[in-house]
């Protein structure tokens, strides 16, 4: 089960209470307050893993805690610290406040830390407070609590390239064409409910080897996505992180005879959502061209993205014609983006285990 949000409550341990203790012992008749402090609560830390892929742990767990701090004890013994507690999220996971909804932190690399909750300060025994004119105290300090918070997790996938395009558009049949993901394939609408992730080798069929790139295979989008039409925008944040878009457009008739008109669909969509969507750059690819009987549609898209200047491809996951340019294609746009600072997504993508999001290396 693919889970990409999850909220969740965390408070760090409470320091330990301050001693009040005196030294009694044979032949030292003035010992004086010796009580030791109280030992610190533990903290609670969020880590990023690439081993993590999903927020499912956090569904059914809700409520984390650290360990308090012991008391502190007699004869100068300080108190033990309480043990942390350490979540581990996957990369690409936001950390919001969920009362506030400010953006705390965003783990985009692996084994980074956040500290969500700080624990509390132990007491101090009376041996502090001993003065010249006080010199058997009684006062001690009790431990501070430690910080509680109300967080929000929300996962956006790290991927390089993202597959958009309205239902049946092809989108996982390609990307079980260009790498090992396997994704469900039927030919009804939202067959894909959850994010597929392959890794691709562009330059030789062994992953690895030359130039890999990871390609997110996305929900269909419809109109209205951008307002919680169909799978709405539950999906269209994993695209935010994403370098180059590519448009799948169905150019077979089977399921529109308008594919001018399916592209600025989602195109809108992209637009709408108001997260810069529309200024990634972007390919429009014509898929299921083994289907196609009546070129006119085809004709039809190539001269729109022709008078827009859009790059065009046409392939068939089918029979493979032209899924080899396209990925080489995409491979020499993403050598001219800019990589994401610290991000390196193919790589944590290798090392995670299959699960709801899929992961593979086989050359297209």
């Amino acid at each position: 089960m693919f889970v990409d949000e999850a909220r969740i409550y965390v408070k760090a341990g409470r320091g330990g209470r301050g001693c009040v203790a005196f030294r009694r012992e044979k032949f030292v008749p003035r010992g004086g307050p010796s009580g030791g402090d109280g030992g610190s609560g533990g903290n609670v830390t969020l880590v990023s893993t690439p081993n993590e892929n999903t927020l499912l742990r956090f569904r059914f767990s809700r409520e984390f805690r650290a360990e308090s701090g012991r008391h502190g004890q007699g004869s100068n013994c300080h108190g033990k610290s309480g043990a942390d507690t350490v979540l581990e999220v996957p990369v690409g996971t936001m950390v919001y406040d969920d009362k506030t909804g400010d953006l705390l932190f965003d783990f985009s690399a692996p084994d980074q830390r956040f500290l969500a909750a700080r624990g509390g300060r132990g007491g101090r025994g009376n041996q502090h407070f001993a003065k010249p004119w006080h010199q058997a105290p009684r006062e001690f300090e009790d431990g501070e609590s430690g910080e509680e918070r109300h967080l929000r997790l929300e996962l956006r996938l790290l991927a390089d390239v993202g597959l958009v395009g309205l239902p049946n558009a092809g989108k996982s049949t390609l990307i079980s064409r260009i790498s090992a993901a396997r994704p469900k394939i039927a030919d009804y609408p939202f067959t894909t409910l959850e994010p597929n992730l392959g890794v691709v080798s562009a330059d030789g069929p062994r992953p690895g080897v030359g130039r890999s790139f990871v390609v997110a295979d996305l929900p269909g989008l419809i109109e209205g996505a951008h307002e919680g039409a169909g799978l709405g925008t539950r999906f269209l944040r994993h695209i935010e992180r994403t370098r180059l878009l590519v448009h799948l457009v169905d150019v077979s008739g089977a399921t529109s005879s308008d594919p001018v008109h399916d592209f600025e669909v989602v195109r809108n969509e992209l637009i709408a959502s108001g997260a810069s969507l529309g200024e990634k750059p972007f390919f429009v690819v014509a898929t299921k061209l083994d289907a196609v009987t009546d070129r006119a549609p085809l004709d039809a898209l190539r001269a729109y993205c022709a008078s827009h200047s859009f790059p065009c491809y046409g392939i068939s996951s089918a029979t493979g014609e032209g899924v080899l340019a396209l990925v080489r294609a995409m491979a020499d746009a993403l050598d001219r983006l800019p990589r994401q600072e610290g991000a390196e997504p193919s790589q944590a993508i290798e090392s995670r285990s299959t699960g709801p999001i899929q992961a593979g290396g086989q050359a297209g």
